[in-house]
This record gives structure tokens, C-alpha cells and sequence, in this order.
């Protein structure tokens, strides 16, 4: 254990993801000591110099409830987004006041899947975090809800947290809750024990995961806090899963919630956000030779080897690539329109090009804009 949590110890580059009952009542509202009481374990932490920090932090919807006179989170789109609308607001002007009392400067960043999936928009995303952490600032980044369609429904910001934890190459991410850990069964029932370690998916073989958290101003629970984590350890980042109150423990590497190891490799590819945070807006159906290209060969996907197009989607947008038996091989940023495709379908570029003209001599789908879903990935 002590070895392990070495890797908490020596990171530098952290990212810290608080939920929406860790920060407000279950009626709704920012709930001041319990922002203070994070910022003052954040703000040490950083001001320790051991640390960069980026804080993820729900609570937008949550904290617009009350001045709007809503007694809970309300299920239709307009509503959520004036909620965040108006809380959005209240948190940063919370979290400005609250890391003033230590020097520390916040930069708010409003993020969407969109906004990170696309090449130059990735690019710039990791260029803005990374600056504002080279100038000393404690960057609080949320979904931007306000403007946000599928990505509330989508509805919780550990996934969003893993993702911006690969966006700016951390070394760490710590989800924060309301539970201190992953247990074997329900936590409040007796004789269920914490897990303290996850090497891999064997791990949690058996094990039962709760979904909802207990104050009902959220969205997320243990499910997705598992998945955020099972992203970034594939990232190559350890995770730790605890309580907020236990957060100085566990920034410390101490033995507090569940520790979970990193799994595979760090790199630097926008490619995680394409496959783990954009919704498909179409497919597009490849003949068997297309599917070995891309699949076997890592090739871009060619007019050629597309039979059939399905959904309504513009140049740019996020489409399954699927074999003749409808099942999804890969996901890519398609450089059609769902209207242009029907006459390029099963056509060579070069037949395109003297045709239709030298614009169309190109990919339906570039392989740098195109990422394999493996099975149970």
C-alpha cells in the first residue's frame, strides 16, 4: 500500500473533481462552509508548491435551485439550463472569494465535449489550462451546462474529470463525494467492507455498484465515478475514489478510499474525448475490405469502402463506423455532410476528384480523427 500510494505522493499535476452534495444542501444552494472547508485543504496544497492543481467542480445546477425557486433538480433541459445558468454565477463568485483568502487567483473554463473532440479546439483547451497554471492560477473547470445539450442529459462531470485529467496530462485524479470509497456492497449495510486497491478490472469482479448519491442534488454515483476512473487508469493516471472530508488525506497519499492503479499508458492522444465523450450523430456502414483497413491496418476510411449512411449529421460531427452486421468497430469525425455521402458512396477519390472537383478528393474519415472501440473499452 505504502509503495503504491507513492505515486499519489510525487504527483504534481493533479486534478480534483468535487460533486454537487459535497458543496450544497439537498435543498439547494451553496452551502459556504463546505466550499471553504475545500479550498482551504486545495489552497494548502498548492500553496505547499508540491502541487498544480485543476479543480472540477459540479454544483452549477445545485446551487441555482434555491435562488430560483426550485425544490429540486428539475428534469426538463430549459430549466436545468437556467439553474446553471444562475449557479454557475454564485460558484465561481463562491470559489473567487474563497481562494482570495489564500492569494490564489481561479480562471473559469466551460467545457463541452465538442470543444475537445475536434483537433484546434482540443488544442487550445490544453493550451488555456496550461498557461493558466504556469501563471499560478487554480483553473475551475465545469460542463458548460447553460449552452450544453446531450452533455446534460449525458448528466455528471466524473467522466468529464477523467477526460480533463488526460487533457492536461495529470499525474493524479481524485474524485471527491460523499462516500469514501468503493465498497464490496452497499456501504450502509453491515458487514460490507471498502476496497482499498483495484489493479484492473478483475478486481471488481462481483461487486456490486450502487448508482444514486444520497443527497439528491446530483447526477452521477459510485457507477460513474467506477467508469471515470476505469478512463483515466487506462490513461495511465491513478485514481483515488474518497469522502471530501478525507480529501488532505488523500492529496497526501494516505490510505483513505480506493486506490486505483494506473492500467495502461500515458499519452497525449484527444482521441480518449472522441471515444469516451462524444455522442454519434449517424453511422456509416463499411463493406468487410473497409473494416480490415481501419480496423487491421489503422488506414483512413475512403469513399469506397462505405455502403450505406444513416442519421442526419454536418462535416465534422461524430459518426459510428459499423460492419455490414451493424456492429460499431470504430467512432470518427466524418468530413461530409450525411447529404453529400449517398453519391461518393463505393466511388475512388481520384473518380471523385474529376467529377466533382479536387475538394473531394479526401477521406470520409482521416485516421487521425478516428478511434477503435474494442470490446469493453
Amino acid at each position: 500500500m505504502a509503495a503504491a500510494r507513492q505515486d499519489v505522493v510525487e504527483a504534481r499535476r493533479v486534478v480534483v473533481k468535487v460533486g454537487s452534495s459535497s458543496l450544497t444542501t439537498a435543498a439547494g444552494g451553496l452551502d459556504a462552509d463546505r466550499v471553504d472547508a475545500l479550498v482551504d485543504v486545495l489552497a494548502k496544497a498548492k500553496d505547499s508548491g508540491a502541487k498544480e492543481i485543476v479543480l472540477v467542480s459540479s454544483g452549477a445546477i445545485a446551487a441555482g435551485l434555491a435562488p430560483l425557486g426550485l425544490t429540486k433538480r428539475p428534469r426538463d433541459l430549459a430549466r436545468q439550463q437556467a439553474a446553471a445558468s444562475v449557479g454557475q454565477g454564485l460558484l465561481m463568485t463562491r470559489y473567487t472569494a474563497s481562494f482570495a483568502r489564500y492569494g490564489v487567483r481561479v480562471g473559469q473554463v466551460l467545457l463541452t465535449s465538442d470543444d475537445v473532440s475536434r483537433r484546434a479546439h482540443y488544442r487550445n483547451a490544453y493550451r488555456t489550462l496550461d498557461q493558466l497554471l504556469a501563471m499560478g492560477a487554480l483553473p475551475v473547470v465545469n460542463e458548460n451546462d447553460t449552452v450544453a445539450t446531450d452533455e446534460i442529459r449525458f448528466g455528471d462531470n466524473d467522466r468529464l474529470a477523467a477526460l480533463v485529467a488526460h487533457l492536461v496530462r495529470a499525474d493524479l485524479l481524485v474524485l471527491l463525494s460523499d462516500v469514501d470509497g468503493l465498497y464490496d456492497g452497499d456501504p450502509r449495510t453491515p458487514g460490507t467492507t471498502r476496497i482499498g486497491e483495484v489493479a484492473g478490472p478483475e478486481d471488481l469482479a462481483g461487486v456490486s455498484i450502487g448508482s444514486a448519491g444520497k443527497a439528491g442534488v446530483g447526477t452521477g454515483g459510485m457507477v460513474t465515478k467506477v467508469e471515470a476512473a476505469r478512463i483515466a487508469a487506462a490513461a495511465g493516471i491513478p485514481v483515488v475514489l474518497t469522502a471530501t472530508v478525507h480529501a488532505a488525506d488523500a492529496l497526501a497519499g494516505g490510505p483513505t478510499g480506493t486506490l486505483f492503479h494506473r492500467t495502461g499508458k500515458r499519452s497525449a492522444d484527444r482521441l480518449l474525448w472522441l471515444a469516451h465523450a462524444s455522442t454519434p450523430l449517424g453511422a456509416l456502414i463499411l463493406d468487410d475490405g473497409a473494416v480490415a483497413a481501419v480496423v487491421e491496418r489503422h488506414k483512413s476510411l475512403l469513399p469506397a469502402g462505405v455502403s450505406g449512411v444513416e442519421g442526419h449529421f454536418a462535416a465534422g460531427d461524430p459518426v459510428e463506423l459499423r460492419d455490414v452486421s451493424g456492429r460499431a468497430v470504430a467512432r470518427g469525425l466524418v468530413n461530409f455532410d450525411a447529404r453529400e455521402l449517398p453519391r461518393l458512396l463505393g466511388r475512388s477519390t481520384r473518380e471523385l476528384a474529376r467529377e466533382l472537383g479536387p475538394a473531394y478528393e479526401r477521406e470520409v474519415v482521416h485516421r487521425d480523427d478516428l478511434v477503435l472501440l474494442h470490446p469493453g473499452g
